[in-house]
């Protein structure tokens, strides 16, 4: 099934929506120049075609900095390693895990509240017998995010 074609106006409600997902309603009927009404059901047609699948919230302690980290992970056998991609969906810090091509099996991105928490991570996944190695690097600074 291809995704749904959005007209200029869907287009922009989304872009606003990206931009602050906060946006009252109406504020964003004054930037899509429709009524408060038409906007919120623009807004659930787009929920209910998967065009909006969400919103997200990201917050932080403010004293605290975030640790992330992308590790490189080798299983034992690429194409059965269920097991460690159950692990991975059970560790609160993962981000995203990704299946790759090259070298290295999986890429996962994992955001912890400080440098012990990551080795602890790095500990129990490599600990695994599905596991063969591992690569980790800590994300020093971030150039780009969206």
């Amino acid at each position: 099934m291809s995704a749904p074609k959005l007209d200029p106006i869907d287009a922009k409600i989304v872009e606003e929506l990206r931009a602050n997902a906060r946006l009252p309603a109406a504020e964003l009927a004054r930037l899509v120049n429709l009524s408060r009404n038409a906007v919120r059901q623009r807004i659930e047609r787009l929920e209910r075609e998967g065009v909006i699948a969400g919103y997200t919230i990201e917050a932080a302690p403010a004293d605290r900095k975030r640790v992330t980290a992308l590790m490189m992970i080798y299983r034992r056998d690429r194409m059965r390693g269920a097991a460690v991609l159950d692990a991975i969906k059970r560790i609160p810090e993962a981000r995203s895990c990704y299946i790759v091509s090259g070298e290295a099996d999986l890429v996962l991105e994992l955001a912890a509240d400080s440098q012990e928490r990551i080795n602890a991570i790095w500990a129990e996944l490599s600990a695994m017998p599905e596991v063969v190695d591992t690569k980790t690097s800590v994300v020093l600074s971030t150039v780009l995010e969206r």
